[in-house]
């Protein structure tokens, strides 16, 4: 069989390569048909693609562990750096701790439940009015120009806005949170040299200073906030978490885990709505009835959280290939979302597809993103007023290739400057 022009060849592919994660998707297809369980040698780990081996590898914790992974693959892909970074948190800040995706039972369970308390579901009620609020405020800034770039002006904010609300985060300050989390995502990239990554990890270090008197405040005197409920709440033998433990979790989880993801997923769709003219009008024509689909549909194609990694516990085999105890697993879910298998016409947009909520853009098993519904409320009001108030949203003049940040997880676009009529 010919291999397309645009498909890369696998003896040399590495998902290290920024031009393969600036657009995966042949990779993926390639992949998925050919090696359904890829040896990135480069990397260092596994690359899973296919939607049943993806979605049974998370709903199998025993034998694919979640604990620790991330920095794992860091010290796989480079030792010497990983235990660099680690000398700098130690000397002026706190190493960081693992985070809700990097735990397993049972301390995941114990965990979990503190956050399960802090984004429980009347909590997120009544921020709905709030989030809806801030996205009418910030289309107010940009609808009389006709133009705005929708990354900085609309999705940034909006979800960190609403983040910040509930932390307790003054709002002159969302954009020094914004800086650090962009120094957490590029020194999670493994893109960096060595200086840019002592520098992201120096960033990461003020965010902790900058949270350790505040935590200090609310243990003292809590005040119902979701930051209050994550320093106060016990765990079952009656211990807090620690402050490291604290930072960790606002920084990855709450953070960038609550805002960055959002933000990825609001920009893709404007733009997926600026590529699919037929599907924008179909979805403008009946907004209240195909708004949810279009949110689902987003996720499943562009998604926000490309993979995460496990370790075999024990050897396994996925893709008719056998895979020893002690090895990393990329869980590709990007791909297993764009698989013909699971789904009809994978890469299309399709408003009427009955199974785009089956998509694992926020995972499965015991680490389903605890944030998923505050994600899709924000996803909401960010499609439904930008929507209700700009019509004919295109891509601005001279823009029509928008680049994404380079990184082996997250997929985030860089800009989007588009124009559009005001209604």
């Amino acid at each position: 069989m010919r291999r397309p022009l645009n498909q890369p060849a696998l003896e040399t592919l590495t998902f290290l390569d920024p031009a393969v994660q600036e657009c995966p998707y042949p990779a993926y297809d390639l992949i998925r048909e050919e090696a359904p369980a890829f040896y990135d040698r480069l990397a260092g780990f596994w690359v899973i693609t296919r939607y049943e081996d993806v979605r049974a590898v998370v709903m199998d914790p025993a034998r694919f562990s979640s604990a620790g992974t991330v920095e794992l693959v860091r010290q796989r892909v480079d030792p010497g750096r990983a235990a660099a970074a680690r000398a700098i948190y130690e000397a002026e800040g706190w190493v960081p701790a693992p985070t809700l995706s990097l735990l397993d039972d049972p301390r995941h369970r114990e965990v979990r439940k503190i956050f399960e308390h802090a984004l429980r579901a009347g909590r997120i009620r009544e921020l709905d009015p709030y989030i809806e609020t801030i996205a009418h405020q910030l289309v107010d800034e940009f609808a009389p120009r006709g133009t705005c770039d929708a990354v900085r002006d609309y999705a940034v904010p909006l979800p960190l806005m609403a983040i910040c609300s509930q932390v307790g985060v003054p709002m002159d300050d969302v954009w020094t949170i914004k800086r650090w989390t962009d120094a957490w995502m590029r020194r999670f990239s493994l893109m960096q040299t060595p200086d840019e990554e002592a520098a992201s990890v120096r960033q990461e270090i003020e965010f902790q200073h900058y949270f350790a008197d505040i935590v200090a405040d609310l243990r003292k005197a809590p005040n119902g906030s979701l930051l209050s409920d994550l320093v106060n709440m016990r765990l079952s033998d009656g211990a807090a978490l620690g402050y490291a433990e604290i930072a960790s979790h606002l920084l990855s989880d709450i953070f960038v885990g609550g805002s960055e993801t959002t933000t990825n997923a609001i920009a893709e769709g404007v733009l997926l709505l600026c590529r699919n003219e037929d599907q924008y009008r179909r979805l403008s024509g009946d907004l209240d009835r195909r708004l949810r689909g279009f949110i689902e549909e987003t996720l499943r194609l562009e998604t926000p959280v490309q993979t995460l990694y496990r370790i075999t516990t024990e050897a396994v085999e996925i893709g008719g290939v056998a895979i020893p105890a002690g090895e990393m697993i990329s869980l590709r879910f990007g791909a297993a979302n764009r698989d013909a298998r699971h789904f009809a016409c994978p890469a299309d947009l399709d408003l009427d597809r009955r199974n785009s909520g089956s998509h694992l853009a926020f995972g499965a098993g015991i680490h389903h993103c605890i944030g998923a519904p505050l994600a899709r409320r924000e996803m909401f009001w960010a499609f439904d007023v930008l929507l209700r108030r700009c019509r004919n949203i295109r891509m601005a003049s001279g823009h029509d290739a928008p680049a994404h940040q380079p990184g082996a997880m997250l997929r985030a676009l860089k800009e989007l400057p588009i124009a559009f009529d005001p209604a």
